[in-house]
Protein backbone atom coordinates (compact mmCIF):
# COMPACT_ATOMS: atom_id res chain seq x y z
CA UNK A 1 0.00 0.00 0.00
CA UNK A 2 1.42 3.36 -1.03
CA UNK A 3 2.28 5.84 1.71
CA UNK A 4 -0.14 8.78 1.90
CA UNK A 5 1.01 11.87 0.01
CA UNK A 6 1.45 14.95 2.15
CA UNK A 7 0.58 18.30 0.56
CA UNK A 8 3.52 20.55 -0.14
CA UNK A 9 3.51 24.28 0.52
CA UNK A 10 2.56 26.28 -2.61
CA UNK A 11 5.28 28.23 -4.38
CA UNK A 12 4.91 31.97 -3.78
CA UNK A 13 5.73 34.15 -6.78
CA UNK A 14 6.89 37.61 -5.69
CA UNK A 15 6.61 39.94 -8.70
CA UNK A 16 8.30 43.36 -8.81
CA UNK A 17 7.18 45.65 -11.65
CA UNK A 18 9.42 48.62 -12.51
CA UNK A 19 7.68 51.05 -14.90
CA UNK A 20 7.43 54.82 -14.89
CA UNK A 21 3.79 54.74 -16.04
CA UNK A 22 1.24 54.40 -13.25
CA UNK A 23 -1.36 53.13 -15.72
CA UNK A 24 0.87 50.15 -16.56
CA UNK A 25 1.28 49.43 -12.87
CA UNK A 26 -2.48 49.49 -12.39
CA UNK A 27 -3.08 47.34 -15.48
CA UNK A 28 -0.58 44.64 -14.43
CA UNK A 29 -2.04 44.70 -10.91
CA UNK A 30 -5.48 43.94 -12.40
CA UNK A 31 -4.06 41.14 -14.56
CA UNK A 32 -2.52 39.50 -11.49
CA UNK A 33 -5.46 40.12 -9.16
CA UNK A 34 -7.08 36.99 -7.83
CA UNK A 35 -3.94 34.87 -8.27
CA UNK A 36 -3.58 33.36 -4.78
CA UNK A 37 0.14 32.64 -4.97
CA UNK A 38 1.33 35.88 -6.58
CA UNK A 39 2.49 38.83 -4.47
CA UNK A 40 2.78 42.07 -6.44
CA UNK A 41 4.89 45.21 -5.87
CA UNK A 42 5.02 48.24 -8.17
CA UNK A 43 7.75 50.92 -8.38
CA UNK A 44 7.68 53.93 -10.68
CA UNK A 45 11.26 55.00 -10.01
CA UNK A 46 14.39 52.94 -10.64
CA UNK A 47 15.89 54.11 -7.34
CA UNK A 48 12.79 52.92 -5.45
CA UNK A 49 13.03 49.52 -7.10
CA UNK A 50 16.69 49.13 -6.17
CA UNK A 51 15.90 50.14 -2.59
CA UNK A 52 13.01 47.71 -2.13
CA UNK A 53 14.58 44.48 -3.40
CA UNK A 54 16.22 43.52 -0.09
CA UNK A 55 12.93 43.67 1.83
CA UNK A 56 10.53 42.49 -0.92
CA UNK A 57 12.76 39.63 -2.16
CA UNK A 58 11.30 39.32 -5.67
CA UNK A 59 11.33 35.99 -7.48
CA UNK A 60 10.55 37.70 -10.83
CA UNK A 61 11.20 41.27 -12.00
CA UNK A 62 9.12 42.90 -14.75
CA UNK A 63 11.28 45.73 -16.09
CA UNK A 64 10.18 48.48 -18.48
CA UNK A 65 12.59 48.91 -21.37
CA UNK A 66 12.40 52.72 -21.44
CA UNK A 67 12.71 54.60 -18.14
CA UNK A 68 13.45 58.29 -17.48
CA UNK A 69 17.10 58.75 -16.62
CA UNK A 70 18.05 55.09 -17.08
CA UNK A 71 17.32 52.51 -19.77
CA UNK A 72 16.35 48.91 -19.32
CA UNK A 73 19.82 47.64 -20.21
CA UNK A 74 21.38 49.60 -17.34
CA UNK A 75 18.68 48.38 -14.94
CA UNK A 76 19.35 44.76 -15.83
CA UNK A 77 23.04 45.28 -15.14
CA UNK A 78 22.24 46.95 -11.81
CA UNK A 79 19.98 44.07 -10.79
CA UNK A 80 22.72 41.59 -11.69
CA UNK A 81 25.20 43.50 -9.53
CA UNK A 82 23.07 43.27 -6.37
CA UNK A 83 23.27 40.11 -4.19
CA UNK A 84 19.48 40.17 -3.63
CA UNK A 85 18.70 40.10 -7.38
CA UNK A 86 21.85 38.65 -8.98
CA UNK A 87 19.97 35.49 -10.05
CA UNK A 88 16.37 36.77 -10.05
CA UNK A 89 14.74 36.33 -13.50
CA UNK A 90 14.13 39.64 -15.32
CA UNK A 91 11.35 39.89 -17.91
CA UNK A 92 11.65 43.00 -20.06
CA UNK A 93 8.53 44.92 -21.11
CA UNK A 94 8.47 47.03 -24.26
CA UNK A 95 5.86 48.75 -26.36
CA UNK A 96 7.07 46.95 -29.48
CA UNK A 97 9.06 43.91 -30.59
CA UNK A 98 12.67 44.92 -31.33
CA UNK A 99 14.91 41.88 -32.10
CA UNK A 100 18.19 43.79 -31.89
CA UNK A 101 17.29 45.33 -28.52
CA UNK A 102 15.99 41.98 -27.31
CA UNK A 103 19.31 40.35 -28.18
CA UNK A 104 21.27 43.05 -26.31
CA UNK A 105 19.07 42.65 -23.23
CA UNK A 106 19.39 38.87 -23.20
CA UNK A 107 23.18 39.20 -23.50
CA UNK A 108 23.13 41.65 -20.57
CA UNK A 109 21.35 39.13 -18.36
CA UNK A 110 17.62 39.53 -19.03
CA UNK A 111 15.71 36.24 -19.09
CA UNK A 112 12.67 37.03 -21.21
CA UNK A 113 10.94 39.73 -23.28
CA UNK A 114 7.25 40.65 -23.53
CA UNK A 115 5.40 43.30 -25.52
CA UNK A 116 3.27 45.31 -23.14
CA UNK A 117 0.54 45.10 -22.23
CA UNK A 118 0.85 41.29 -22.37
CA UNK A 119 -1.99 38.82 -22.46
CA UNK A 120 -3.03 37.80 -18.95
CA UNK A 121 -2.62 34.04 -19.49
CA UNK A 122 0.80 34.46 -21.10
CA UNK A 123 1.99 36.88 -18.41
CA UNK A 124 0.96 34.59 -15.54
CA UNK A 125 2.47 31.56 -17.28
CA UNK A 126 5.82 33.26 -17.80
CA UNK A 127 5.87 34.57 -14.24
CA UNK A 128 5.26 31.07 -12.90
CA UNK A 129 7.85 29.42 -15.16
CA UNK A 130 10.61 31.88 -14.27
CA UNK A 131 9.69 32.12 -10.59
CA UNK A 132 9.60 28.33 -10.16
CA UNK A 133 12.98 28.04 -11.90
CA UNK A 134 14.35 30.62 -9.46
CA UNK A 135 12.91 28.71 -6.48
CA UNK A 136 14.59 25.52 -7.75
CA UNK A 137 17.86 27.42 -8.05
CA UNK A 138 17.52 28.59 -4.43
CA UNK A 139 16.81 25.03 -3.32
CA UNK A 140 19.87 23.71 -5.18
CA UNK A 141 22.04 26.45 -3.71
CA UNK A 142 20.76 25.63 -0.22
CA UNK A 143 21.45 21.93 -0.80
CA UNK A 144 24.98 22.71 -2.01
CA UNK A 145 25.52 24.94 1.02
CA UNK A 146 24.38 22.12 3.31
CA UNK A 147 26.75 19.71 1.56
CA UNK A 148 29.59 22.19 1.90
CA UNK A 149 28.89 22.64 5.61
CA UNK A 150 28.83 18.86 6.07
CA UNK A 151 32.08 18.54 4.12
CA UNK A 152 33.74 21.20 6.26
CA UNK A 153 32.45 19.52 9.42
CA UNK A 154 33.82 16.16 8.24
CA UNK A 155 37.19 17.75 7.47
CA UNK A 156 37.34 19.38 10.90
CA UNK A 157 36.50 16.06 12.52
CA UNK A 158 39.15 14.26 10.46
CA UNK A 159 41.77 16.87 11.40
CA UNK A 160 40.82 16.51 15.07
CA UNK A 161 41.39 12.77 14.85
CA UNK A 162 44.48 12.68 12.62
CA UNK A 163 47.53 14.89 12.06
CA UNK A 164 46.81 17.45 9.35
CA UNK A 165 49.40 16.03 6.94
CA UNK A 166 47.91 12.53 7.33
CA UNK A 167 44.34 13.81 6.89
CA UNK A 168 45.38 15.51 3.63
CA UNK A 169 46.92 12.27 2.35
CA UNK A 170 43.72 10.36 3.07
CA UNK A 171 41.66 13.03 1.30
CA UNK A 172 43.96 12.75 -1.71
CA UNK A 173 43.15 9.06 -2.05
CA UNK A 174 45.92 7.19 -0.26
CA UNK A 175 44.32 4.01 1.04
CA UNK A 176 47.32 2.70 2.99
CA UNK A 177 49.47 5.08 5.03
CA UNK A 178 52.53 3.59 6.74
CA UNK A 179 55.84 5.41 7.23
CA UNK A 180 59.13 4.67 8.98
CA UNK A 181 60.85 7.38 11.01
CA UNK A 182 64.51 6.87 12.03
CA UNK A 183 64.20 8.84 15.26
CA UNK A 184 61.33 10.49 17.15
CA UNK A 185 60.58 11.15 20.80
CA UNK A 186 57.59 9.42 22.39
CA UNK A 187 55.90 10.56 25.61
CA UNK A 188 53.57 8.63 27.90
CA UNK A 189 51.80 10.13 30.91
CA UNK A 190 49.66 8.40 33.54
CA UNK A 191 47.76 9.66 36.58
CA UNK A 192 48.82 8.07 39.88
CA UNK A 193 45.86 7.46 42.17
CA UNK A 194 43.25 7.95 39.47
CA UNK A 195 41.85 4.41 39.65
CA UNK A 196 41.10 4.77 43.35
CA UNK A 197 39.78 8.30 42.81
CA UNK A 198 37.42 7.05 40.06
CA UNK A 199 35.82 4.54 42.45
CA UNK A 200 34.59 7.34 44.70
CA UNK A 201 33.63 9.97 42.09
CA UNK A 202 30.43 10.48 40.15
CA UNK A 203 30.72 10.18 36.33
CA UNK A 204 30.38 13.90 35.64
CA UNK A 205 33.15 14.80 38.09
CA UNK A 206 35.37 12.08 36.66
CA UNK A 207 34.90 13.02 33.03
CA UNK A 208 35.14 16.73 33.84
CA UNK A 209 38.50 16.24 35.55
CA UNK A 210 39.92 14.18 32.69
CA UNK A 211 38.64 16.71 30.16
CA UNK A 212 40.33 19.57 32.01
CA UNK A 213 43.63 17.68 32.34
CA UNK A 214 43.77 16.36 28.77
CA UNK A 215 42.62 19.67 27.30
CA UNK A 216 45.57 21.34 29.06
CA UNK A 217 47.88 18.65 27.67
CA UNK A 218 46.40 19.13 24.17
CA UNK A 219 47.06 22.85 24.39
CA UNK A 220 50.69 22.20 25.29
CA UNK A 221 51.06 19.68 22.46
CA UNK A 222 49.79 22.25 19.97
CA UNK A 223 52.02 24.98 21.42
CA UNK A 224 55.16 22.82 21.12
CA UNK A 225 54.35 21.18 17.78
CA UNK A 226 53.87 17.74 19.33
CA UNK A 227 51.34 15.26 17.92
CA UNK A 228 48.86 13.80 20.36
CA UNK A 229 48.37 10.16 19.42
CA UNK A 230 45.68 8.96 21.82
CA UNK A 231 44.36 8.63 25.35
CA UNK A 232 43.62 5.28 26.97
CA UNK A 233 41.69 5.67 30.20
CA UNK A 234 43.82 8.06 32.24
CA UNK A 235 46.94 7.56 30.08
CA UNK A 236 48.09 10.09 27.48
CA UNK A 237 50.42 9.44 24.52
CA UNK A 238 52.17 11.98 22.28
CA UNK A 239 55.14 12.11 19.92
CA UNK A 240 57.38 14.69 18.26
CA UNK A 241 59.22 14.18 14.98
CA UNK A 242 56.34 12.90 12.86
CA UNK A 243 54.51 12.98 10.54
CA UNK A 244 56.85 15.85 9.62
CA UNK A 245 60.41 15.03 10.80
CA UNK A 246 62.13 17.66 12.96
CA UNK A 247 65.60 17.71 14.49
CA UNK A 248 64.47 19.13 17.85
CA UNK A 249 61.88 16.44 18.59
CA UNK A 250 63.43 15.54 21.96
CA UNK A 251 63.49 19.17 23.03
CA UNK A 252 59.86 19.68 21.96
CA UNK A 253 58.68 16.72 24.03
CA UNK A 254 60.82 17.74 27.02
CA UNK A 255 59.36 21.25 26.97
CA UNK A 256 55.86 19.82 26.74
CA UNK A 257 56.51 17.41 29.65
CA UNK A 258 57.68 20.24 31.90
CA UNK A 259 54.61 22.23 30.92
CA UNK A 260 52.40 19.23 31.70
CA UNK A 261 53.84 19.04 35.22
CA UNK A 262 53.09 22.71 35.88
CA UNK A 263 49.60 22.58 34.33
CA UNK A 264 48.71 19.43 36.28
CA UNK A 265 49.83 20.98 39.57
CA UNK A 266 47.64 24.03 38.90
CA UNK A 267 44.59 21.86 38.13
CA UNK A 268 45.07 19.77 41.26
CA UNK A 269 45.50 22.88 43.42
CA UNK A 270 42.36 24.42 41.92
CA UNK A 271 40.31 21.29 42.68
CA UNK A 272 41.92 20.47 46.01
CA UNK A 273 43.00 17.01 44.85
CA UNK A 274 46.17 15.03 45.56
CA UNK A 275 46.62 13.11 42.30
CA UNK A 276 50.05 13.04 40.66
CA UNK A 277 51.20 12.65 37.07
CA UNK A 278 53.97 10.29 36.02
CA UNK A 279 55.69 10.96 32.66
CA UNK A 280 58.09 8.84 30.62
CA UNK A 281 60.04 9.71 27.43
CA UNK A 282 62.18 7.65 25.05
CA UNK A 283 63.65 8.46 21.62
CA UNK A 284 64.25 6.12 18.71
CA UNK A 285 62.79 4.71 15.45
CA UNK A 286 59.10 3.97 14.94
CA UNK A 287 56.63 2.93 12.27
CA UNK A 288 53.52 5.11 12.07
CA UNK A 289 50.36 4.63 10.07
CA UNK A 290 46.59 4.73 9.82
CA UNK A 291 44.49 1.71 10.68
CA UNK A 292 40.75 1.27 10.28
CA UNK A 293 38.29 2.04 7.49
CA UNK A 294 35.32 3.62 9.25
CA UNK A 295 36.98 4.80 12.46
CA UNK A 296 40.48 5.98 11.64
CA UNK A 297 43.33 5.72 14.12
CA UNK A 298 46.85 7.04 13.64
CA UNK A 299 49.20 4.97 15.78
CA UNK A 300 52.85 4.07 16.37
CA UNK A 301 54.61 0.73 16.59
CA UNK A 302 58.06 -0.46 17.51
CA UNK A 303 60.41 -0.98 20.44
CA UNK A 304 60.66 2.79 20.95
CA UNK A 305 56.97 2.90 21.89
CA UNK A 306 57.40 0.02 24.32
CA UNK A 307 60.43 1.63 25.94
CA UNK A 308 58.67 4.99 26.32
CA UNK A 309 55.78 3.18 28.03
CA UNK A 310 58.29 1.47 30.37
CA UNK A 311 59.85 4.84 31.20
CA UNK A 312 56.44 5.99 32.39
CA UNK A 313 55.46 2.81 34.26
CA UNK A 314 58.89 2.46 35.95
CA UNK A 315 59.12 6.15 36.81
CA UNK A 316 58.06 8.01 39.92
CA UNK A 317 55.03 10.22 40.62
CA UNK A 318 55.46 13.90 39.72
CA UNK A 319 58.70 13.16 37.86
CA UNK A 320 59.74 12.93 34.20
CA UNK A 321 61.62 9.69 33.61
CA UNK A 322 63.78 9.66 30.44
CA UNK A 323 65.99 7.11 28.73
CA UNK A 324 69.68 7.54 27.99
CA UNK A 325 68.79 8.05 24.31
CA UNK A 326 66.59 11.03 25.14
CA UNK A 327 69.10 12.34 27.70
CA UNK A 328 71.85 12.31 25.07
CA UNK A 329 69.68 14.19 22.54
CA UNK A 330 68.82 16.90 25.07
CA UNK A 331 72.46 17.32 26.11
CA UNK A 332 73.46 20.15 28.40
CA UNK A 333 70.45 22.30 27.59
CA UNK A 334 68.48 20.60 30.37
CA UNK A 335 69.14 19.56 33.97
CA UNK A 336 68.89 15.91 35.04
CA UNK A 337 69.29 13.61 37.99
CA UNK A 338 71.07 10.37 37.14
CA UNK A 339 68.86 7.57 38.43
CA UNK A 340 71.51 4.96 37.76
CA UNK A 341 70.84 1.40 36.66
CA UNK A 342 67.15 0.45 36.71
CA UNK A 343 65.61 -2.96 36.01
CA UNK A 344 63.09 -2.40 33.21
CA UNK A 345 60.57 -5.10 32.49
CA UNK A 346 61.41 -6.85 29.24
CA UNK A 347 64.56 -4.69 28.75
CA UNK A 348 66.89 -5.77 31.53
CA UNK A 349 68.97 -3.26 33.46
CA UNK A 350 69.28 0.16 31.80
CA UNK A 351 70.52 3.56 32.88
CA UNK A 352 67.85 6.25 33.15
CA UNK A 353 67.46 9.86 34.28
CA UNK A 354 64.92 12.24 35.77
CA UNK A 355 64.43 15.46 33.80
CA UNK A 356 64.38 18.45 36.18
CA UNK A 357 64.18 21.49 33.92
CA UNK A 358 65.93 23.69 31.42
CA UNK A 359 69.36 25.15 32.04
Amino acid sequence: MDAPAFPTAPTIHRVLLVDDQAMIGAAVSRLLAGQPHIVFEFCKQAADALAVVDSFKPTVILQDLVMPGIDGLDMVQKFRSLPATADVPVIMLSAQEEPAVKARLLEAGANDYLVKLPDQVELIARIRVHSEAYHRLLERNAAFADLEREREKSERLLRNILPERIADRLKNGESTIADSFPVVSVLFADLKGFTEFSQHSDPQQLVGLLDEIFSAFDHLAHAHGVEKIKTIGDAYMAVAGLPVPREDHAEAVAAMALGMQAAFRDIMAGRGLGLEVRIGIHSGPVVAGVIGRHKFTYDLWGDTVNMASRMESHGEPSRIHVSTATRDLLGDRYRFVDRGEVAIKGKGTVRTFFLLGRE
